[in-house]
């Protein structure tokens, strides 16, 4: 019965230490991130029920570094809800963990200061922490992303013959950086290029839709998407492009042209949930959210 009961421990420490070294390793796949995010988000929105949201929401963090996605905001949300129940979500750590998740949207640190005050930290260390979170971004990729972003827009794409040398340009420069030096997520780059070049890689990555690399581009960027480093909606964007454009096929992901034309919405869930977006009628109260914080 003991050697019964020393084999069963031993079996558990073992998994329990492949676990441990799998998640140190960082073999996250953030698709499953993703959809708990719409599962706990949905509780929030359509059953308001802001305790289960908490508790669910401490857990996943514990499970995976966070993120604090356009809109949806799972980790401020997160904090600010735990603040304003009287529950525990790490106080400074995790508002300094905070800090670099929404350092590349220009100034929307500053919504947060109240925050930061009420916990002890002043609105000089953020911008100190802001300022050593731009000095960590790579270098040659920015670099490398401020040349293809001017080349991306010369002559605002008026000029059809040069948009089609430049995007052939930039594919095989965006294709070269994918191997070399991985993908140029926002925590890499910033949005912000040099000389205040702005890098959204949404609409680069849609002109994208129409290079002849795109089954290259498809495939690796999907790789992307379950390591974190590539938005699910950057994704589905330049694939829904390309299947509306380019193949002259119905949109897998009701992003590129909005949710009014889509015959399937069963289907196109389906597709959604399956890198990490969330359906379509979350969507649509996470955007009518989004609008009514805006005119506050």
């Amino acid at each position: 019965m003991r050697k019964k009961a020393f084999n069963y421990l031993f079996y558990l420490t073992l998994v329990s230490l492949f676990t441990f070294s799998s998640c140190k390793s960082g073999e996250y796949n953030y698709i499953t991130y993703y959809n708990k995010v719409n599962k706990i988000d949905s509780i929030y929105r359509f059953q308001k029920d802001t305790l289960s949201v908490i508790k669910q929401y401490n857990k996943l963090f514990r499970e995976y570094p966070p993120k604090n996605q356009e809109r949806i905001e799972e980790y401020a949300t997160y904090i600010k809800l735990s603040d304003k129940f009287n529950k525990n979500f790490g106080g400074k750590k995790s508002l300094y963990k905070l800090i670099p998740l929404i350092a590349p949207f220009n100034k929307e640190y500053k919504k947060y200061y109240w925050l930061y005050q009420k916990y002890g930290i002043d609105s000089i260390e953020v911008k100190q922490e802001i300022a050593q979170w731009k000095k960590g971004l790579n270098k040659k990729m920015v670099d490398s992303f401020t040349i293809l972003f001017i080349r991306d827009q010369e002559k605002d794409r008026s000029d059809s013959d040069l948009v089609k040398i430049n995007d052939k340009k930039n594919a095989e420069l965006f294709k070269w950086i994918l191997e070399n030096e991985g993908y140029p997520s926002v925590q890499k780059i910033g949005l912000w290029g040099n000389k205040g070049v702005f890098m959204p890689m949404s609409a680069f990555l849609s002109h994208m839709s129409f290079s002849d690399s795109y089954p290259y581009f498809e495939k690796k960027l999907l790789e992307y998407v379950k390591t974190g480093d590539c938005p699910p909606h950057d994704y589905a964007n330049m694939v829904d492009r390309h299947y509306l454009q380019v193949l002259k096929k119905d949109i897998l992901y009701g992003v590129y042209i909005g949710h009014n034309n889509i015959q399937d919405s069963i289907k196109i869930n389906s597709n959604r949930k399956s890198i990490g977006l969330p359906s379509l009628k979350h969507t649509r109260a996470i955007t009518i959210d989004f609008f009514k914080q805006l005119k506050k």
